[in-house]
């Protein structure tokens, strides 16, 4: 009888451990539109930045920009949750004073110009519940075409800080300063 006692014990713990690591390897499929982000600096070498950007990349797949980011109307800019922007230090943005921390950005695309804001909501689902009363900053920027075409949508700064949204041959330019 003790054999049989001391066996008990050993063999639910090979079977948890089992299970464990049965359960472990079952990894998501990556998304559709995966998450990236962007800063700046853009260096992976300078742990100081000024501004991070966290977003999801929809993909064209054959449809228009205005069909996925319809004119006149608040979009998450990205895909998934609103995107979500950390400014480290007090920025400028465009002619806007923002103070450092963490905010959602939105963007309203239209066909001559966007209209950019940093709103105070921040892990919000797309933009199904923006609320214009907490933005604190709303710029309007150009648009312009570029030369390349951008099946993902993404998000780029340059060496100056400013923050470039591509999608398709759409072009928009965001400035950011200290």
């Amino acid at each position: 009888m003790k054999s049989s006692t001391n066996i008990l014990p050993l063999f639910f713990t090979l079977f948890f451990l089992t299970s464990v690591t049965l359960t472990a390897q079952n990894f998501k499929d990556l998304d559709v539109s995966p998450m990236d982000a962007a800063a700046y600096p853009s260096s992976h070498r300078v742990s100081k930045k000024l501004v991070k950007v966290i977003y999801s990349r929809p993909q064209l797949k054959g449809r228009t920009v205005v069909s996925l980011a319809p004119n006149n109307k608040v979009w998450r800019t990205g895909a998934n949750e609103a995107t979500e922007i950390t400014f480290f230090k007090d920025v400028t943005f465009g002619t806007k004073k923002v103070t450092a921390g963490t905010y959602s950005l939105f963007t309203i695309p239209g066909e001559k110009e966007w209209t950019v804001i940093v709103n105070t909501d921040v892990d919000v689902w797309g933009a199904y519940s923006y609320n214009k009363k907490n933005d604190i900053a709303r710029i309007t920027v150009p648009v312009t075409e570029g030369k390349d075409y951008l099946e993902p949508f993404s998000i780029a700064f340059d060496d100056n800080g400013t923050m470039h949204l591509g999608w398709g041959t759409l072009r928009i330019a965001v400035p950011i300063s200290e």
